[in-house]
């Protein structure tokens, strides 16, 4: 059983839901991830996406990024990011760790030795955005054999067939975006994610995680009602963005215990 999904089972069992924050590599500091990480761990994130900078993310709204440039501007790639899970995993090896990005940095460090290399760097799950299913079943086998789990989005536009096909290929979790547009963006309609999630899991058998417009206790407690899992992304990065080097790790801390009392309350 890989680490996310013993994470899941065993939150499962408490009859409780996973916390999933998203922060770019290397922002607001280059050398502040790990401590960003695990203070997000200690404070009660159940898995952790750790999105790979890129020039181009065509998915993402202007605080991601700006986010991106800024680890960008600071020289962080596909090594640095995998030196950062190797930081974390000196530390923590136990709280599941998902790289989240686009397929050009993947592709021009080279799949396979992108694939082994996150392995061994303790890394859990790969998501990435521009990937879809029906194109990356070779990819997913890779991943797949080094025991890392492949991760895809699903969103309110998402046909049957797309359903089926994440469905057939998916471990880990599957993250479902609740809006229409790119990330921060938008209002959260919570009755729309309570229909869209049980027309998911008709064909997805993997827990489903929900994202997009979560910024706050109220809202996240609202969408894990109906799911399982809370990705919150946005909200955190902004937060993060305004500390110093000092204050962004506490302040990440702070932000995820905030998030998780309304969870478990």
């Amino acid at each position: 059983m890989s680490r996310i999904a013993a994470t899941f089972a065993a939150l499962k069992a408490q009859g409780r839901k996973a916390l999933i924050p998203y922060v770019t590599a290397g922002d607001p500091f280059a050398d502040a991830s790990v401590d960003v990480m695990r203070a997000m761990a200690r404070s009660g994130a159940d898995v952790i996406e750790l999105g790979v900078p890129f020039s181009d993310p065509m998915a993402d709204g202007p605080v991601i990024q700006k986010a991106a440039e800024r680890a960008l501007a600071k020289g962080i790639g596909m090594r640095q990011v995998l030196d950062i899970v190797r930081g974390f995993r000196t530390h923590d090896a136990a709280t599941p760790v998902v790289l989240m990005g686009y397929a050009n940095p993947v592709e021009r460090y080279g799949v396979e030795r992108f694939v082994d290399d996150a392995a061994e760097a303790g890394v859990d799950g790969v998501l990435i955005v521009d990937y879809p299913p029906e194109e990356c079943e070779a990819f997913a086998a890779l991943l797949r054999r080094r025991a890392l789990d492949p991760i895809f989005l699903l969103a309110p536009t998402s046909t049957e067939q797309r359903m089926k096909d994440v469905g057939r290929i998916a471990t880990g979790y599957v993250y479902y975006v609740s809006l229409k547009g790119v990330t921060g963006a938008g209002h959260l309609d919570t009755d729309a994610v309570a229909q869209a999630v049980p027309r998911i899991k008709a064909h997805v058998k993997v827990p489903v995680g929900v994202g997009f417009g979560i910024r706050d206790g109220a809202t996240a407690r609202a969408v894990a009602a109906v799911s399982d899992a809370v990705v919150i992304g946005s909200a955190l990065v902004q937060k993060l963005e305004t500390q110093t080097r000092d204050t962004v790790a506490p302040a990440a801390g702070a932000f995820i215990a905030d998030i998780r009392r309304a969870l478990d309350a």
